[in-house]
């Protein structure tokens, strides 16, 4: 059973994920056009890969820790890389897709943060952010979704 503590670092991360897939479920309206934002190009496919890569860098992060290995370094291209894929027109299909890969990605961070104890986090071990502050760090990536925005 999870305390508030550990509540809010969960809703930190599901309602990240809820909060982009509101906003996903608009973007099969998308003109194509990306949205330029803070000298990045963002469309709703590279909003979704970011999103996804973003909650699966810090989750490997984390299991890494906990077994006391370094975690590994990423090797994203991140916000600055923007593919043909991502340009390509977003479909009920790929709403499909998202929905379950975020949901899922979101699942698994609730499980994690769930079985802590307060002491793990916010004593996390090895170098980085506590466990609680990597949770809401990952709240801060709905801003991948905010750039393309609720589409008409």
């Amino acid at each position: 059973m999870t305390d508030s503590a550990q509540e809010a670092a969960i809703e930190a991360v599901v309602g990240m994920v809820d909060h982009v897939l509101d906003l996903a479920a608009t973007w099969t309206a998308w003109d194509g056009k990306p949205a330029h934002v803070d000298d990045r190009v963002y469309t709703p496919h590279k909003a979704i890969r970011r999103v996804a890569d973003h909650l699966v860098d810090h989750l490997a992060e984390l299991e890494a820790r906990l077994v006391g290995e370094e975690p590994q370094p990423d090797h994203w291209h991140a916000s600055a890389s923007t593919t043909e894929a991502d340009l390509a027109p977003f479909t009920q299909e790929d709403l499909d897709e998202a929905r379950s890969r975020l949901t899922r990605l979101a699942r698994i961070w609730a499980n994690r943060l769930g079985e802590l104890t307060d002491e793990q986090l916010d004593d996390s071990p090895g170098e980085g952010w506590t466990f609680r502050e990597l949770a809401t760090h990952l709240k801060g990536s709905t801003y991948y979704a905010d750039a393309v925005g609720r589409q008409a």
